[in-house]
């Protein structure tokens, strides 16, 4: 597996196919709403993820114009999403795997991971007008059965509030990953590459 780490690597990537392009996600849609877990101390590892922090994040383009369609969708009853992480460092995916080596929770950093290659997003959904979460059973990053796709011994409400999150995900073309609610992933259908490269130098090089 090949892991691209350096910047002008990516470019001649994007130069060759251009839907390979990182996408800055509040460009597209400006209404989204950022908790990114992984830039703070509140997530399973106790400490930043990101150094420096960003206050931005990135998907593919197809995976970026499908998350802005999501999100209009959702906002024509009110609703919208909230992003805890998006693109991820493989580097950071290294360092899960040596805390957490359990590949239904934790990305096998052999194989790299749908955030290695700007296709995977974990998200809920929010009320726009108060910017509330929706109750979705657990919290971001439960690695408990509760947490998964089919687990089914929860209110009606919370079943009601993944089945929007799921169906309208997979209506804009994400999968979903069976343990985690949170999770969804685009189709690697154009052999994207696992990259390694810090926030500020792709948000540089998409000026």
């Amino acid at each position: 597996m090949l892991i691209t780490a350096n910047l002008a690597d990516y470019q001649r990537q994007v130069q060759s196919d251009s839907l390979k392009k990182m996408v800055e996600l509040q460009l597209l849609a400006p209404t989204l709403q950022y908790d990114l877990r992984y830039a703070t101390t509140n997530n399973f590892m106790h400490r930043r993820m990101y150094t420096p922090p960003p206050h931005f994040t990135f998907l593919r383009t197809p995976a970026a114009r499908a998350l802005q369609l999501v999100q209009q969708e959702l906002a024509e009853n009110g609703y919208g999403l909230k992003i805890f992480d998006a693109y991820r460092p493989y580097s950071v995916t290294v360092s899960f795997w040596e805390l957490v080596k359990d590949e239904r929770y934790v990305a096998n950093p052999a194989k790299g991971s749908g955030h290695n290659r700007g296709l995977a997003v974990d998200l809920t959904i929010i009320e726009l007008s108060s910017g509330r979460e929706l109750d979705m059973g657990t919290g971001f990053d439960n690695f408990s059965d509760s947490a998964h796709q089919s687990f089914a011994a929860l209110p009606q409400q919370v079943l009601a509030n993944r089945q929007m999150l799921s169906s309208t995900m997979r209506k804009h073309g994400f999968t979903l990953l069976e343990t985690e609610w949170w999770h969804y992933y685009w189709p690697n259908d154009r052999n994207y590459e696992v990259l390694d490269i810090p926030f500020a130098a792709l948000k540089q090089a998409g000026k």
